[in-house]
């Protein structure tokens, strides 16, 4: 399988929200400290105060309510936004949006994710809707867009201690793993009806990096790849993950399938020492999120239980 098919495949993408910023009026009989931070606070809220941001996923949502920043339309999903989001127009499917929504709300900017790029780039250009894509392809280069978002936003304070405390639980999380032998991993990543392996270069691949596990798919540069099952067997994994991408109990469904029919996998000495884990999308995306601390815990509690 190509490289664009594999990642056209695993695309998508939420809509982004504006910063909508309020004046502020400092009072008279505040102290000079107190007026220069009013100021100061001020001033950011001004800058942003013509922005009006489309969030294109629920983690660029997430980030967005972490950095103080409002927004005119968030994608579908079932998932709890914030508060902040309540009411808003909703754009459709982060992978697949509604242009003709998007257009209607005029937006001076929409923010997506990397791996949406390919599919979504020709739309956005054709309806002339200014468009950025975030790479969160692994928790160093989402750590480096929050940095980002925060200098473009005037929200640098915000986005140096959402940083900071996302890389000390990530710290807190490797050093549990510094000491220990990690297992081989195998990652699949299922949607209805098919899987893929993730590579050491994916989100979960990462992911299984950092928690000291060794991905049996080192070397690889594409994120995903087709699977082979003879192959993965003469990788001789010691633990098997198993990632959905949407309708997640019908993909498990589908790999209890694959497992029970496909005699290839009773050979695996994961398989029989029931070492295949189905993990929670809630936790295991196709991109990063601020959910990697919990991420790192789960895995780590799968590696060394």
């Amino acid at each position: 399988m190509e490289d664009q098919s594999v990642q056209k495949t695993w695309r998508y993408f939420t809509l982004f929200a504006a910063v909508l910023l309020l004046a502020f009026a400092a009072g008279c009989g505040a102290d000079t400290d107190k007026e220069s931070a009013s100021a100061e606070a001020g001033n950011d809220k001004a800058e942003g105060s013509d922005q009006r941001i489309i969030a294109g996923t629920v983690v660029i949502a997430d980030i967005l309510d972490k950095l103080d920043i409002d927004a005119i339309a968030i994608p579908e999903s079932e998932k709890q936004l914030a508060p902040r989001f309540d009411g808003l127009p909703t754009i459709g499917n982060a992978m697949t949006p509604d242009m003709e929504i998007v257009k209607s709300l005029d937006p001076t900017e929409v923010l997506s994710v990397s791996t949406l790029e390919y599919d979504l780039t020709d739309s956005f250009e054709q309806l002339n809707i200014p468009v950025k894509f975030l790479n969160f392809q692994s928790v160093d280069s989402m750590i480096t867009e929050i940095q980002t978002l925060g200098e473009r936003y005037n929200r640098t304070e915000k986005a140096d201690k959402l940083v900071s405390n996302l890389q000390k639980n990530i710290e807190a999380a490797e050093t549990v793993a510094a000491n220990r032998k990690g297992p081989r991993v195998l990652i699949l990543l299922g949607i209805p009806g098919s899987y893929l392996v993730a590579t050491e270069n994916s989100y979960a691949g990462d992911l299984v990096k950092r928690a000291g596990g060794i991905n049996v798919m080192e070397g690889q540069d594409p994120e995903y790849l087709s699977s082979n099952t003879e192959y993965l067997h003469n990788s001789n994994p010691d633990i098997i993950l198993r990632l959905s991408h949407g309708m997640p109990e019908e993909v498990v469904e589908m790999f209890d399938e694959e497992f029970k029919t496909n005699d290839v996998w009773k050979h695996f000495d994961a398989v029989k020492n029931g070492k295949v884990y189905d993990l929670e999308e809630e936790l295991f995306g196709t991109t990063a999120s601020l959910q990697v601390p919990e991420a790192l815990k789960e895995l780590i509690k799968i590696f060394y239980r």
